[in-house]
């Protein structure tokens, strides 16, 4: 019955089939034997049987030849274009393959291979169970819906070799089904040595590098004979995910995270001792000069990895796709120039080596630019490693998220009065004592004028009045994702001692200048595949069960797209404060690179925030007119500390100011929309109440209906105000109870040094 079967399918596989039969009649023979004197076991191996054929018949049958390995398989090139359809970068479909005898493949690059993929190779028959059942249940585990590249792998070097040489890339229980059925075939047709040598000769290594030979051309510009044990391991640890451990990518850490794992799976498997792998880890790589032709390198490699976490890796690489982003070439190469300029004016005199700015627009969430590092191609420098995503502290500039709050939930309004006096605050293991930037106290102060000039001791003051979780909370509601261990933060976080990415600083600032509305960034607005078919379109509204699942899903401190997370009321207020030339020109002058003019008589209503690290590792400057967020960075990527004359002022804002010049001018610029019902009110600039006839100097500020001020303030005489301080003196009171006493007296207080 066997041979029967065998003749009616031989004339599908042709000679490969001849072979297959051959062995198969050998087993045969001694298997019927055996069933001849086991009638039980006849049975049940009857059914095994024609549950074999009915296998076959149903996913099998299609089956394309073994032979066929050694033959390339056509892959279609994915393009991504800017916004206006220029072409930023070519994803290759050539496969640039020089091919190997297993003999002149170094041994240590089969052994690394063989650790990392496939421990087992030499001893399975193409097959891991373990693999496959692990594969199964986390499939299972992970529920029904799955997205493109979700099912679980499992896969032995002959299934990966039978994958990308025989089958399409989709990813179907049928296809693997398939995939199993071959590889259990090519073990039949082939030696393991001689699928060891097709593998090493087929597999992906990143890029345009396919087999061991161009992998070692393109990563060390060297034969793959005369790769030594560090560059293996780095090599052999591609195959699984070339995007994710690449080297050149835009994170490179995961390479050599990626290295060290091989090394250690190396030394389990005995193929080398501690001592080799410890020494290959400590070796420095050298790896060969990265030029490529692509436009905005660190924006594409981010668009890059984003879409092959949605749809995996093997899609974006090799399917064709037509990805129409949101990126603006125009206003790329300007924030290029604008970066290096700035950068080579400043590098000398500050120690200061590299700089970074993303563009967006506030109402879309878009990225309209991604300058990541000076120069992409460094290096030297890790130019390749893309700031914007990068984790930095990013000093005051996080007040906005504290007084967004604040005014939001904590009973403060722009004039409400703070002390900036000294202060301390302990806990059981230490005393933290703000000090402002300059060293200074101020005495009474409103909220308006403490953010304006940046005031450090009143933006702690506020937090504490309302607790650090708050802030943790809002941070999150506002877009900051790194922002997971609430419990190590303590008020410094005001300041800026927990570090966030410039990208969900875009989001935070973004969220203020849509007036409350957050919207997460988005770099892609179309994806076409190779069939024409539309995968996505930003320009076209959700479906309405897309809207209810991105709702479903939506945890409370990660609200949806589109979420209201500050009041429109707050928002108007934070524009205002931090857009006020003459509100922060005590502290950054009238004519600092902060002040955008609309003309030669008015000034553009931009809001702007600087910050600088305690530590003088990290200097930003963030602003937003209503259709563009900008946001700049200075530092040095090796976390060096810049001099300490560098500022918000110094370092990072004359790189924003020229951006968002350049941005705005000969433009129609459209102006933030104040809210229905907001109160502008004049009051005393001393004390935030209604002006009385001393008030020696008063002010504008916005309020929302039911918290503008209703006292009129009261200038008390020199001669109580000397008495107040005389009586305050005598009874030793501290220093920030003199100053509330001398409220509205010429003399705002005691001013001591820091």
């Amino acid at each position: 019955m066997i041979l029967s079967c065998l003749n009616n399918v031989s004339g599908f596989f042709q000679s490969s089939l001849l072979k297959i039969g051959r062995a198969l009649i050998k087993r045969a023979k001694r298997v019927i034997h055996f069933l001849k004197h086991h009638p039980i076991q006849l049975g049940f191996h009857l059914i095994v049987f024609f549950l074999a054929a009915t296998l076959y018949w149903t996913f099998l049958q299609d089956l394309p030849d073994p032979y066929l390995l050694a033959q390339k398989q056509p892959n279609a090139t994915t393009r991504i274009y800017d916004r206006n359809g220029n072409l930023l970068y070519k994803i290759y479909d050539e496969e640039n393959r020089t091919l190997l005898a297993l003999e002149e493949i170094p041994k240590h690059v089969i052994q690394a291979t063989i650790a990392i993929e496939d421990q087992n190779f030499y001893t399975h028959r193409g097959l891991s169970f373990r693999g496959i059942l692990r594969a199964v249940r986390h499939d299972f585990l992970e529920g029904e819906e799955k997205s493109l590249g979700s099912l679980q792998g499992g896969s032995t070097i002959t299934q990966q070799l039978v994958k990308n040489a025989l089958l399409t890339p989709e990813r179907t229980y049928i296809r693997k089904i398939k995939e199993l059925a071959l590889a259990s075939m090519v073990e039949l047709l082939f030696t393991k040595d001689e699928i060891l040598n097709m593998y090493l000769n087929q597999v992906a290594y990143g890029g345009t590098a396919y087999g061991i030979e161009e992998a070692s051309q393109t990563y060390f510009s060297k034969e793959a004979k005369h790769l030594n044990l560090a560059e293996a391991a780095l090599l052999a640890g591609l195959p699984a995910s070339p995007t994710t451990y690449s080297p050149f990518g835009a994170n490179p850490q995961l390479a050599k995270q990626r290295q060290i794992q091989v090394l250690n799976r190396m030394t389990q498997e005995k193929y080398i001792n501690s001592d080799n792998a410890q020494a290959a880890e400590k070796e420095i790589l050298t790896f060969a000069p990265r030029i490529i032709p692509i436009k905005a390198p660190h924006f594409v490699l981010y668009i890059k990895d984003e879409l092959s976490k949605r749809y995996g890796p093997q899609v974006v690489e090799k399917g064709g796709l037509q990805v129409y982003t949101t990126l603006d070439i125009n206003i790329q190469e300007e924030a290029e120039k604008a970066v290096k300029k700035n950068i080579e004016s400043i590098k000398t005199r500050y120690n200061c080596n590299n700089g970074a700015s993303l563009i967006t627009k506030p109402s879309t969430g878009e990225i309209l630019a991604m300058v990541g590092s000076v120069d992409f191609f460094d290096l030297k420098n890790d130019g390749n490693v893309n700031l914007t995503t990068s984790l930095r502290q990013p000093g005051s500039s996080i007040k906005l998220v504290n007084y967004s709050y604040a005014l939001e939930h904590g009973n403060y309004t722009p004039s409400s009065v703070i002390i900036d006096s000294p202060v301390s605050y302990s806990n059981a293991w230490e005393t933290y004592t703000p000090v402002n930037y300059d060293g200074k106290f101020r005495g009474r102060v409103t909220l308006k004028k403490a953010l304006a000039l940046s005031l450090n001791i009143p933006a702690v003051k506020v937090l504490a009045s309302y607790g650090v979780d708050k802030m943790v909370e809002q941070g999150r509601k506002m877009g900051i994702t790194t922002w997971n261990e609430p419990d190590k933060y303590g008020l410094a976080l005001t300041l800026g001692s927990a570090e966030v990415k410039m990208a969900d600083m875009a989001v935070v600032f973004g969220s203020i200048a849509n007036m409350g509305v957050k919207k997460n960034l988005t770099g892609v607005k179309k994806i076409i595949d190779s069939k024409g078919k539309v995968w996505q379109d930003i320009e076209k509204p959700k479906k309405l069960w897309a809207q209810i699942a991105q709702k479903a899903y939506a945890s409370a401190d990660e609200p949806v797209d589109g979420q209201q997370v500050v009041s429109e009321f707050t928002a108007w207020q934070l524009i205002d404060i931090l857009s006020d030339n003459a509100a922060r020109a005590e502290e950054f002058g009238q004519n600092s690179p902060l002040r955008i003019k609309k003309d030669d008589k008015t000034d553009a209503r931009i809001f702007v925030k600087t910050g600088t690290s305690n530590d003088f590792r990290d200097n930003w400057t963030d602003g937003c007119s209503p259709d563009f967020c900008v946001l700049t960075w200075v530092g040095n990527n090796d976390n060096q500390p810049m001099r300490k004359i560098a500022s918000g002022i110094t370092g990072a804002a004359p790189m924003w100011h020229d951006i968002m010049a350049k941005l705005t001018e000969d433009k129609k610029e459209s102006d933030f929309s104040k809210p229905e019902g907001m109160i502008e009110v004049e009051v005393c600039a001393t004390n935030g109440l209604l002006p009385c006839s001393g008030c020696p100097q008063t002010k504008k500020a916005w309020f929302v209906p039911g918290t503008e001020p209703t006292q009129k303030c009261h200038i008390p005489s020199p001669q109580e105000c000397q008495a107040r301080k005389k009586k305050m003196e005598e009874e030793a009171k501290p220093a920030e109870e003199i100053v509330k006493a001398l409220a509205g007296c010429p003399l705002e207080g005691p001013k001591p040094s820091p």
